[in-house]
């Protein structure tokens, strides 16, 4: 019994099991559970092979991996010179084994999300003790956008390298948080999020010389880059450039897309494409729910906690069911600034400030597509939830169950090629 319960009480047993765990449910659901459906309204049939896990984004990867990068001055296709370096490359030394290349995506992304856990849990650790760990690192492994940790792209690489540039630079380990810093911004754009943060921070706490040249340097992965774009394509920016093939020639805060969604939320799409209330019965539903947590609220103490809680969670489960995921995208973005505002002073400035320089990015692209996935790639973000759960672990729990239901629900869709985030 004692032998178990100092198992049980392991740090890195805890969080091997949080990633085993969540990454059975993705596996199983993906492999085993999607290839029951029939083909999907893009006409492909999830089979039991590596098939299920290569979808969007993984086609250009593989491209990569295969074939180099591409790129013209036609932005209306898309070109390969929009995904950064770093994943195809260390996918494609893995190839060397002879693996295929969809088996080295997945296992150079599984094996650096898991090496992110490890990181993050134990930097969490260190700075607010073990329950807030335990509950940062679960957040980080049962959000259901974790699945882009398992499938062929490059989140896991990415949040390993953040994590761990992060947690240098609030160490002081400048020559670490330089190295991982240039592998986070040759992994993906919002890696220069990076560069602000350790820069404030230099200043804010006068770190010294050797700071600020840690700072710049962690933009080396982008510079190499642009490098290379001038030398093979004649366009230092063409990543950039290339982005036109999304987002066309928008740029700053999509108010049209997120004004888009809200109503979607509040009236429903049939509703908000018809441009008048042309199916009543949404709203109605949506006013009954909001109605409903407001006397939830209203008479919580005299009902009792567990009730309210569970009261609470099933009417959020109704409201999810009823508006679908466009809710869970203004929670995770707009919620996580809030929460990352809440807890500016419980974690280290460098994360806060990464954590706001993560979202202005995000805020500032155009356009509402896959925010919800870029939200969830901030490290920062976690680290707040973790610390919100530690205080109320009563919440935590229908949490993430309601995480794994949606992991569920995600799985299923990638696998048949069906857009997620």
């Amino acid at each position: 019994m004692n032998i178990i319960k100092k198992v049980l009480s392991n740090d890195l047993f805890f969080v091997m099991t949080m990633w085993l765990s969540s990454r059975l449910i993705i596996v199983i659901t993906m492999l085993l559970i999607a290839p029951l459906f029939p083909s999907s309204s893009t006409g492909v049939t999830a089979t039991f092979s590596w098939d299920v896990f290569h979808a969007w984004d993984s086609v250009w990867y593989e491209k990569i991996m295969t074939s180099s990068y591409d790129f013209s001055s036609d932005v209306k296709q898309i070109h390969t010179v929009a995904f950064f370096p770093l994943f195809p490359l260390l996918s494609r030394i893995v190839m060397f084994i002879g693996l295929s290349p969809k088996v080295a995506g997945i296992l150079v992304n599984n094996s650096a999300f898991l090496a992110a856990l490890i990181i993050f849990y134990f930097w969490v650790q260190e700075l607010s003790g073990t329950s807030i760990a335990r509950w940062a690192t679960a957040t980080l492994a049962w959000c259901p956008y974790s699945l882009y940790g398992t499938v062929i792209y490059s989140e896991g690489l990415f949040l390993l390298c953040t994590t761990s540039a992060l947690r240098a630079f609030d160490k002081k380990q400048y020559i670490w948080a330089a190295f991982w810093g240039a592998l986070s911004t040759a992994t993906r754009l919002p890696g220069i999020a990076l560069i602000p943060a350790f820069i404030f921070v230099s200043w804010k706490e006068r770190r010294g010389i050797k700071a600020y040249i840690a700072s710049l340097t962690a933009g080396l992965g982008i510079s190499l880059y642009c490098l290379y774009c001038q030398i093979q394509f004649g366009d230092a920016l063409a990543f950039i450039h290339a982005q036109k093939a999304w987002r066309g020639d928008a740029t700053g805060f999509a108010w049209e897309g997120w004004w888009k969604i809200l109503m979607q939320i509040v009236v429903g799409f049939t509703n908000w494409k018809s441009g008048y209330i042309k199916d009543p019965l949404y709203p109605l539903l949506f006013l009954i729910i909001i109605v409903s947590g407001c006397f939830l609220w209203r008479f919580r103490l005299n009902m009792g906690m567990i009730k309210f809680r569970y009261g609470l969670y099933f009417l959020w489960l109704f409201l999810w069911s009823l508006t679908g995921d466009e809710l869970f995208k203004i929670a995770l973005v707009f919620g996580g600034i809030y929460l990352l505002w809440l807890s500016r002073n419980k974690i280290p400035l460098v994360a806060v400030v990464y954590g706001f320089s993560s979202f202005a990015l995000i805020l500032n692209t155009g356009i509402t597509a896959s925010a919800e996935r870029y939200a969830y790639g901030i490290i920062s973000l976690s680290m707040a939830f973790g610390l919100l759960l530690s205080r109320y672990p009563s919440w935590g729990y229908p949490i993430m169950s309601f995480f794994g239901i949606l992991m569920f629900t995600f799985s299923i869709r990638f696998a048949r090629n069906l857009w997620v985030a």
